[in-house]
């Protein structure tokens, strides 16, 4: 339960502190004094966002703190092991809003972020407020008030837990075969690759000899007529080099014997000469042998022609490069594995998952549906009590078609309002008023299977008077016995049910308006609720109406 809540610099509240009651705190006051900031104030506690424009001195932080009791409430302690946060039997949650924009959250003064702010409050408080989006519409709490009223809470963390691994098996088996699938058509591809390198069989060293072929094949005639020319200019015609330097070579001979000196130099003169001959005989031969052969010429095209194809393809400019992309299709290859019998021993694990979610989702139908009619009779006499006496309410639970986080039920509450009247979803047809009243009835006869510390009602009793707003105070002050309950109302009728009465008002200070809150003794309140069943100051006969209507409670 919370026991006390401070707010510093918030909205229009400088400061200000409130105690709060074991049993049924009544919060009451002038509209526009400031009730709804209390519960802005008590939002920021519960992780919702902050601004700035909220702060009372833009100067200065906001500091929201409110001590908790939760010694009895042990399920918490796993909570607090999990995010590493000292269990203290008092709980300090504080929320801080500084003028830059950033705020900070802590609990027992271990930073917390907004999630884990969020996950705690939600365990120490249920808060109901009139403008807000009315969690009896939403078929997700209405889920969970029937599991809570049928004790589902152990089933439903087993299924949870089971659920989560058959989710993660199914997406793990997606991937598979989307794996598998991508594998296999690369696979194709790379085979495919292979099979063009398997047939090419190149050879590192081929291209440059290839290219060198080509080139003698395709200027054969050129090579063939220029050697033979120089072959008959050295050797073979009239005035051949040859020729002559054997006719200077009998001439310098003929000095040899009287230039000993010549000697050296003749020789090596024999030698070129020997040297030409050898020369010529090697351009005749080699013309002899150069001959045009269009069939080797088209053979060695078409080699090349496939070399620079896989060269253009791979973007590689050499045949070593090629034969390294061969080798690394093949390493690929080799590491490429089927994975079918992984996807079907996946497929079979789902499948027995799947068997075993579905025995216990049979098994939350049947108790979810066991608890309806008592839960449904139960409703329709508090709402007989609360003059709804033709209203009715329907808990439709009906099969889903495939497995949910929650089992394999789809559950929504109907409503109909009047005598005749189809069932609807709630929000189609309750007015406030008698959302008000459903509201509270649903949820005083749940309360009591749901571990919530503090039930927090802003307005509950919108739309109601008289009567029935006596009746509903009733209801809320048995609903006391249970729980920490804590109700902002302008119904004197239910304020006059409080263990604890504040009212809040606001009080202009200098150049500011602030709100204050206060406790009401015994004389103020019969004066509070005088004022709130007349006029201020009060009738006297309002006096003595507020003095029985608390004399009742």
């Amino acid at each position: 339960m919370i026991k006390t809540l401070q707010i510093k610099n918030y909205a229009i509240i400088e400061a200000l502190e409130i105690q709060f009651s074991k049993g049924l705190t009544i919060i009451t006051g002038e509209t526009g004094a400031g009730k709804s900031i209390l519960l802005g104030a008590l939002g920021l506690i519960m992780g919702k966002r902050a601004d700035t424009k909220a702060l009372y001195d833009v100067s200065k932080k906001c500091v929201i703190e409110a001590n908790f009791e939760i010694g009895r409430y042990s399920g918490l302690r796993p909570f607090f092991e999990a995010n590493d946060i000292d269990s203290e039997e008092e709980t300090v949650v504080r929320r801080e809003l500084l003028p830059s924009g950033k705020t900070r959250a802590f609990v027992n003064d271990t930073p917390v972020n907004l999630k884990v702010l969020q996950q705690l409050s939600s365990s120490l408080i249920d808060l109901h407020q009139q403008f807000d989006t009315q969690d009896i519409n939403d078929v997700s709490f209405q889920l969970r008030m029937v599991d809570a009223l049928a004790d589902n809470g152990a089933i439903i963390k087993k299924y949870e837990q089971q659920f989560k691994g058959y989710k993660n098996n199914q997406q793990k088996l997606k991937k598979l075969i989307l794996q598998n699938e991508t594998s296999a058509k690369e696979t194709d591809f790379l085979n495919f690759q292979l099979e063009e390198f398997n047939t090419a069989e190149l050879i590192a060293d081929e291209q440059d000899g290839l290219e060198g072929e080509l080139s003698t094949l395709n200027n054969a005639e050129e090579i063939k007529s220029k050697l033979n020319s120089a072959f008959m200019h050295l050797s073979e015609s009239e005035q051949s080099v040859l020729s002559q330097l054997e006719v200077l070579g009998v001439s310098l001979n003929q000095i040899r014997k009287y230039q000993p000196t010549l000697g050296p130099l003749l020789e090596k003169y024999d030698g070129i000469v020997l040297e030409l001959g050898e020369l010529a005989n090697e351009f005749e031969s080699i013309a002899s042998d150069t001959e045009y052969h269009p069939e080797r010429a088209t053979e060695v095209q078409n080699r090349l022609d496939l070399i620079y194809r896989l060269q253009k393809k791979h973007g590689v400019n050499s045949v070593p490069e090629l034969l390294e992309i061969q080798d690394a299709i093949i390493q690929q290859l080799t590491s490429f594995g089927d994975l079918s019998n992984e996807i079907i021993a996946l497929e079979n694990a789902i499948t027995k998952a799947e068997l075993q979610l579905r025995k216990i989702a049979t098994q939350l139908t049947k108790r979810r549906k066991s608890v309806v009619n008592g839960f449904l009779q139960l409703v329709h006499q508090q709402l007989a009590l609360l003059s709804m006496e033709h209203a009715r309410l329907q808990v439709s639970i009906t099969p889903s078609q495939e497995l949910l986080p929650t089992g394999g039920d789809i559950v929504e509450f109907l409503f109909a309002p009047n005598k005749g009247s189809r069932f609807l979803s709630i929000k189609q047809v309750a007015s406030g008023g008698e959302l008000s009243r459903l509201t509270l009835c649903i949820k005083s006869l749940v309360a009591s299977a749901i571990p919530l510390p503090t039930l927090i009602f802003d307005e509950i009793d919108a739309g109601v008077s008289g009567d029935v707003a006596l009746k509903m105070g009733r209801i809320l002050r048995k609903l006391s016995n249970e729980h920490q309950v804590v109700v902002i109302t302008h119904s004197p009728q239910v304020a006059s049910k409080a263990d604890a009465h504040y009212f809040v008002y606001k009080r202009v200070d200098g150049e500011r308006t602030k709100t204050k809150v206060r406790a009401l003794d015994p004389q103020e309140r019969i004066r509070a609720i005088a004022t709130m069943l007349s006029t201020n100051p009060p009738s006297d006969s309002a006096i003595e109406n507020a003095k029985e209507l608390l004399a009742m409670a």
